[in-house]
């Protein structure tokens, strides 16, 4: 099996900074894209940030500039450094990565992290 865990998440005042972590273990021989989601209560989730494999990244317009997504391959890891945060950024986020659980494998596998809670004060 496939494990991911976030770590990183917290309170912090509006213009202020976090750094999320989401590390993959188990079954993996390697991970194509990985990614990061929200969700805030009513909400429907949304996809903030995604980073392939070698290292292409794309944003949701509501974080570009303020929202960096980066990965350690070696260590399975995707980071996400949120700045400048906005109340509007308070949210359960989580990580995803698409697994390779072999070599040669025609298809990847979806997983996710149990989600980590931001919240970001006025």
């Amino acid at each position: 099996q496939v494990q991911l865990i976030e770590a990183g998440g917290g309170v912090v005042q509006a213009g202020g900074s976090l750094r999320l972590s989401c590390v993959a273990s188990g079954s993996i021989f390697d991970i194509n894209d990985m990614a990061w989601y929200r969700q805030a209560a009513g909400n429907q989730r949304e996809l903030v940030a995604v980073i392939t494999r070698s290292g292409t990244t794309e944003y949701a317009n509501s974080v570009k500039g303020r929202f960096t997504i980066s990965r350690d391959n070696a260590k399975y890891t995707v980071y996400l450094q949120m700045s400048v945060l906005k109340p509007d950024d308070s949210a359960v986020y989580s990580c995803q990565a698409a697994v390779l659980k072999y070599r040669d494998s025609p298809q990847d596998y979806a997983y996710w992290g149990q989600g980590t809670q931001v919240t970001v004060s006025s």
